[in-house]
């Protein structure tokens, strides 16, 4: 089998989106570890938050941490790809950074909820969706309790 062209207009190569979706515990960051490592030149989308670090999370690393202003700014602006609020706090994916790396031919991949799945989709029709099921509810009941970070409604 081929690979996709890359190629859709005058301007170059145009990379792919990935978006990697699964219920929260089901293990979306190891796979994301793993495709990364994979896939070294591969651009991994971290997104916003307006809510405060937990622990040892790290501004730009985790999530960019900003300012509710900022974020409702930018909601004003079109400049998120996706965004939701979730228990008083707003999370978002940046569409400035989005369009930079797919209009560089770099592929980039996403770790987001099954709602911000279809915003993307609306504004990114061509992106490649993966979905991931926990291997049994009980496994995802036990994950998230070992967790501990996320509330019972979830994030």
């Amino acid at each position: 089998m081929a690979p996709p062209d890359r190629s859709s207009d005058e301007s170059g190569p145009k990379g792919h989106l990935f978006i990697l979706s699964a219920p929260s515990g089901a293990g979306k960051s190891t796979l994301c570890h793993a495709i990364l490592d994979r896939f070294p030149d591969m651009i991994y989308s971290i997104s916003s938050t307006t809510r405060p670090p937990r622990g040892s999370e790290t501004d730009g690393v985790e999530y960019h941490f900003i300012d509710k202003p900022s974020f409702l700014k930018g909601i004003e602006e079109n400049r998120w790809a996706e965004w939701a609020e979730v228990h008083g706090n707003y999370y978002g994916t940046s569409a400035d950074m989005l369009d930079r790396e797919l209009g560089r031919g770099r592929d980039v991949l996403l770790d987001i909820d099954v709602q911000g799945t279809f915003k993307i989709l609306e504004r990114y029709p061509d992106a490649v969706t993966i979905f991931i099921m926990p291997p049994t509810f009980d496994t995802l009941r036990e994950r998230m309790e070992k967790r501990g970070t996320d509330s019972q409604a979830g994030d």
